[in-house]
């Protein structure tokens, strides 16, 4: 006779472990992120650079890449060179977000702002350097993907980056401070372009170098750009309800920004139950992808419950 322990549960169906799953991507990351940036003449430049880049973080926009490169059925070998570019990319964005014409900030991962540290003219050049190598990185450091693909994920890079993305979110966002009349559409615009395009493009990007077909990449998409949109509800939250130690950077600035926000147009309770909505949108999109989809799942419900 069967003991009745044997029968509870099959040993297949252990929930995934996303805190060892991140644990063991950030530690590949770190070291792919050491190793691209050696410090040689002039070494200011490449001292500010890492800087900035090393300083630690989630590793939220390279694990997302890696974790999509796998479950279309490619390696971590694969897709690190661009799940690095895509930190560097997001790494210069927080550079010149700090600098005093823009968000005007002294603190980012707990640590001072590069330019507190290196000066304006140093930080500038700093996120101007790791928004090039980025691109060099990916074309030279990717390795057993067809150059098409290659091509394809750095065009995507780009579009994220530039005016269409991240640049053109951050020119409405400076445009609308201060003004009380901010709809709800801006809002939407500003990061569906300055924070949800650079995620978009890690989510896709890896789903791009594994060979994924176009109805897939288009639900990844999907995926990307509702996990995106949560991410900012839930940044606009914790700006309103988190300490400057648990964030690693200043609380309240959106307030003394007269930034409008989603907690300013919905309230608190309501910007939640939207952030929440979207990440249940965004987990159906994976529906397809079975049991590999684990991670970005995982990755999706992370979001939404961060601290900082």
């Amino acid at each position: 006779m069967v003991a009745a322990d044997n029968l509870q549960m099959p040993h297949n169906e252990a929930p995934f472990d996303l805190s060892a799953y991140l644990k063991q991507r950030q530690v590949e990351v770190e070291a792919a992120l050491e190793s691209s940036i050696t410090v040689t003449y002039p070494e200011k430049i490449y001292e500010a650079m890492r800087y900035s880049l090393l300083a630690g973080g989630k590793r939220l926009r390279p694990i997302l890449c890696l974790a999509t490169c796998e479950m279309a059925g490619g390696t971590v070998e694969m897709a690190m060179p661009t799940a690095c570019a895509l930190e560097m990319i997001h790494t210069m964005s927080l550079i010149h977000d700090d600098l005093p014409a823009m968000d005007n900030d002294d603190y980012r991962r707990g640590r001072l702002t590069n330019h507190k540290v290196y000066g304006d003219d140093i930080a500038i050049l700093a996120g101007d350097g790791l928004l090039a190598y980025a691109f060099e990185y990916i074309a030279t450091q990717t390795k057993n993907v067809p150059p098409e693909r290659v091509l394809r994920a750095i065009a995507q890079l780009g579009h994220a980056v530039g005016a269409a993305g991240l640049v053109g979110g951050q020119v409405v966002d400076l445009e609308s401070e201060g003004k009380s009349d901010v709809t709800a559409d801006t809002l939407h615009f500003i990061h569906t372009h300055k924070t949800a395009a650079l995620l978009e493009a890690c989510v896709v990007s890896g789903g791009v170098l594994a060979g994924l077909e176009e109805l897939d990449l288009q639900r990844l998409s999907r995926y990307a750009q509702n996990i995106g949109l949560a991410f900012q509800v839930i940044d606009d939250i914790l700006d309103v309800t988190a300490t400057a130690e648990e964030l690693g950077k200043t609380a309240g600035k959106d307030l003394q920004a007269q930034k409008v926000t989603y907690p300013s147009l919905w309230g608190i309770e309501e910007s939640r139950r939207q952030a929440q909505e979207l990440i249940a949108t965004a987990k159906k999109e994976l529906t397809p992808f079975g049991e590999k989809a684990q991670p970005l799942i995982a990755l999706a419900d992370f979001i939404t419950n961060r601290k900082n």
